[in-house]
């Protein structure tokens, strides 16, 4: 492969996703009394339904204004479904959020990932990452860069998409055209751009569809991350 730029997607790609931790309704407990002082006003399965009515809710109102793959904003769903977290300093909201994620999904950096972004980072490529992502997928990243020595600053800003900084998300065609665009501010051509995503639907085929070349990840495994560097050397 003749690439001057890789653009990875996030979930399942550069992080591994699992399951929730098993005590996640205690830790929803504890979230409430350290950051709101009393006992939850609903548990997490009705925390959960309340979010996907104000998702839905979103995704229609966006949809009625002609955004084909609406994206919400995180934050306003939490303050939507629980009110009180309004009452919080900024930095306490993000908290909150951050730490109600955790409660859904446990995530660490693919080892294979990090060996493959060190790799490419030494060689001089741009990197880039296009993600369906809220802004707890930020703070997600960094942590999880950190364990490996690495950090998110090896993403050229120019070249990062945050579906929650723009409202709406992959698989929108117009994700792939607004980087394309700023590819070729930076001198580069589709043809020299790799997206690397684990999705047929939301990262291969719409990025192939504006002349990229890609590369699909299988989840938790090492062998597409290993023949990738293989490629690309």
């Amino acid at each position: 492969m003749n690439c001057r730029a890789v653009i990875f997607d996030i979930y399942q790609t550069l992080l591994d996703v699992g399951p929730p931790p098993a005590d996640a309704e205690t830790r929803w407990a504890a979230l409430w009394h350290d950051l709101l002082g009393r006992e939850p006003r609903l548990d997490l399965a009705g925390f959960a339904g309340g979010c996907r009515e104000a998702i839905a809710r979103d995704h229609a109102a966006a949809k009625a204004a002609g955004v084909p793959f609406p994206e919400v904003y995180w934050p306003e769903i939490v303050r939507e479904v629980v009110p009180e977290v309004a009452a919080l300093d900024a930095t306490s909201q993000a908290e909150f959020a951050y730490r109600q994620t955790g409660l859904w999904h446990t995530v660490r950096l693919n080892p294979a990932a990090a060996d493959t972004l060190r790799d490419l980072q030494q060689r001089g490529l741009l990197l880039g990452i296009a993600s369906n992502a809220q802004p707890y997928t930020l703070r997600e990243l960094d942590e999880a860069l950190a364990t490996a020595g690495l950090s998110a600053t090896m993403f050229t800003p120019a070249l990062t998409f945050w579906s929650f900084a723009h409202g709406f998300s992959k698989p929108d065609p117009h994700v792939f055209r607004l980087l394309t665009a700023r590819l070729r501010a930076l001198g580069v051509a589709p043809a020299e751009t790799l997206m690397v995503g684990d999705r047929l639907d939301n990262d291969i085929e719409p990025a192939r569809d504006q002349g990229w070349q890609t590369w699909q990840i299988t989840p938790r495994t090492t062998d597409s991350w290993g023949r990738l560097r293989m490629q690309l050397r």
